[in-house]
């Protein structure tokens, strides 16, 4: 890096920081460390205003283009925001899958009245979205999917069932990959369609998770409908613009992501030396590997930043999720009996119906032992991350399909 980037970067790096100083005050300084998963129902409309006040001021999409609304900001630069964000301990944002994966795919493989008429609402945060990959009988094997959607006349009118569709009962918009083609099979004759999620078509239906939280839903098409050129590519070229989508999934944000979880590392640390867990040479052992795995995981991201390759985007999902869900397990073991201790009543001191998301209140280290059990299923399984690596970065013979 030259020295007047190297400047650049540091003078780009003390604006944000002295930003987000400035604003995480007052009515938004309770929101610090807020939301994020497992956790997406706390402060929710707190966090969208807050998403609305980072937009007023030109921080959301900072890496889109500037012809699109963007602060056209360089990857050296977006790296700064996601960092200095986290390092704030900022919160999650309620935006991410239009402002990450949505909009830069727009921009990529939209017309531009889709970009005219979408882009802005990402931006603003005024049109929040889903994403409609999964499928009861295709979780993580997204060419298996048999939502149809047919066109009738200047309608597509889409029939079938989405499932995990994170956010689904707070967006008014979901992208759908859906059969279009009669007869076809895999990842032919697939469609990537714009669909409204408020009309008499859909149903979304929250699941409740271990957490006793329901951030994601089924859903449900019956003879919805959406406009016949909210097709994003060419019909039948779904697959292209899906696998597009999936390349901005891992990006970046993923260094914010690291600071979370050094912070997490470091309050387990704080627990482990107070229960007495860190005299155990085994628990340090674990901590001290979980501390190697965060430097892998950077060293990784940043290597592969802007590499679109699906094989290093799969070996960073497996690196993360597997270290994360290794410590969940590592919070609870340091703590030792009293992690099993759950909530069993309520501020009244009444017996409380655990099946009640409203009366579920776990603690921190619970909440994180039990989500991060999905970390490894979520965004792609590892049996499917293994064999994306398997077959198209080394060459070994596809797995047998039916």
């Amino acid at each position: 890096m030259h020295e007047s980037e190297s400047q650049d970067n540091a003078e780009f790096a003390a604006t944000v920081r002295q930003w987000l100083e400035d604003n995480l005050t007052g009515e938004f300084a309770e929101l610090r460390g807020k939301g994020g998963p497992g956790s997406e129902h706390e402060f929710f409309e707190q966090r969208l205003a807050w998403d609305r006040h980072l937009a007023a001021a030109g921080w959301t999409c900072i890496g889109w283009p500037t012809e699109h609304g963007g602060r056209g900001a360089n990857m050296d630069q977006r790296v700064i925001f996601h960092e200095e964000y986290a390092k704030a301990n900022a919160p999650a944002r309620v935006n991410h899958l239009g402002e990450e994966l949505l909009g830069p795919t727009l921009i990529a493989f939209g017309t531009e009245e889709q970009k005219k008429r979408f882009l802005p609402g990402i931006r603003d945060v005024t049109e929040l979205w889903a994403q409609g990959y999964s499928e009861p009988g295709a979780g993580s094997d997204l060419a298996n999917v048999s939502t149809t959607a047919r066109l009738v006349g200047d309608k597509w009118v889409i029939n079938g069932q989405k499932v995990w569709t994170s956010l689904a009962h707070v967006a008014q918009w979901a992208f759908v990959v859906a059969r279009t083609e009669p007869g076809s099979t895999r990842h032919h004759g697939l469609s990537f369609l714009l669909v409204p999620l408020d009309q008499p078509g859909v149903t979304v239906r929250p699941i409740q998770q271990l957490t006793g939280t329901s951030e994601f839903n089924e859903v449900f098409f019956d003879d919805a409908v959406t406009d016949a050129d909210l097709v994003v590519g060419a019909p039948g070229d779904g697959w292209k613009v899906a696998m597009g989508l999936l390349t901005f999934e891992r990006g970046v944000s993923t260094l914010g992501q690291q600071i979370g979880f050094a912070r997490e590392l470091d309050g387990v640390v704080e627990i482990a030396r107070a229960t007495g867990a860190f005299d155990d040479a085994s628990i340090r052992e674990r901590i001290a590997r979980a501390r190697i795995g965060l430097r892998v995981m950077r060293a990784h991201a940043l290597r592969t930043l802007g590499d679109a390759d699906p094989g290093q985007a799969s070996v960073a999902k497996l690196l993360w999720a597997n270290w994360h869900r290794d410590l969940g397990e590592l919070a609870m073991d340091v703590q030792g009996a009293s992690s099993l201790i759950g909530p069993d009543h309520d501020h009244a001191g009444n017996p409380s119906d655990i099946t009640d998301p409203e009366h579920l209140e776990l603690a921190e280290w619970q909440r994180l032992f039990l989500f991060t059990r999905a970390d490894t299923i979520y965004g792609g399984s590892n049996e499917v991350q293994r064999n994306i690596i398997a077959e198209r970065v080394l060459g070994l013979p596809r797995e047998a399909r039916p």
